[in-house]
C-alpha cells in the first residue's frame, strides 16, 4: 500500500481517495480533495495559500531543511524481502520519527522565543511610557514623609481589623 502526497497541500492521499489528474506530458498530479484540485485548476500558487504545507515552510513556520526528510523520499528500486532487513527498517523508521519530532519541537520553541522577546520589549516600552500611572504619589516625597504615610496606612489597617473583630 503506497501513500501518496497531495500535489497542492502535501497531505497524504490514501489508496482509493482523492483525485488524480494526468497532464498531456504524462505528469501525474494527485490531490487529496476537491479543494486542492480546484485551486490547482485555478493556477493558484500553493506557497501563497495559507493553509498549505508549502506556505508554512516558505514562511518559516515549519522546519523546511532537515536530514530526516531524506528518508521520506520515494524509492522505486525494489529490494528482495528479508525478515532481518524488514525489522531493522521498521526500527530505523521509529527512531527517525523520534528524532524528527524532537527537532520540530526545538524549532517551534526557538520560533516562539523570538516573539516572547519582542513581547517583553514592547511591554517594557509601554511601562516606561506610562510610568506615571504606576508610580506611587508618595515616591517623589522625602524618605521621612514616606515613612509617616506608611505608618498612617498600617494604623488605619489595624483600626479596620479591630472594628471588624468587634462587629
Amino acid at each position: 500500500m503506497r501513500l501518496e502526497k497531495c500535489y497542492f497541500c502535501s497531505s497524504t492521499v490514501y489508496p482509493g481517495h482523492g483525485i488524480q489528474f494526468v497532464r498531456n506530458d504524462c505528469k501525474i498530479f494527485r490531490f487529496c480533495r476537491s479543494k486542492c484540485h480546484r485551486a490547482f485548476k485555478k493556477k493558484r500558487n500553493p506557497r501563497k495559500a495559507r493553509w498549505t504545507k508549502a506556505f508554512r515552510k516558505s514562511a518559516g513556520k515549519e522546519l523546511a531543511v532537515d536530514a530526516t526528510y531524506e528518508f521520506e523520499k520515494r524509492r522505486n528500486v525494489p529490494l528482495k524481502y528479508s525478515r532481518g532487513v524488514w525489522s531493522r527498517t521498521i526500527h530505523a523508521m521509529r527512531r527517525i520519527e523520534e528524532i524528527k519530532a524532537k527537532r520540530q519541537a526545538q524549532f517551534i520553541k526557538n520560533r516562539f522565543k523570538k516573539s516572547k522577546e519582542l513581547r517583553k520589549k514592547a511591554d517594557r516600552k509601554e511601562v516606561e511610557k506610562n510610568i506615571h500611572l504606576i508610580k506611587l504619589p508618595a515616591s517623589g516625597k522625602k524618605r521621612s514623609e514616606r515613612v509617616d504615610i506608611a505608618e498612617d496606612l498600617t494604623t488605619s489597617e489595624e483600626e479596620a481589623e479591630e472594628l471588624m473583630i468587634t462587629n
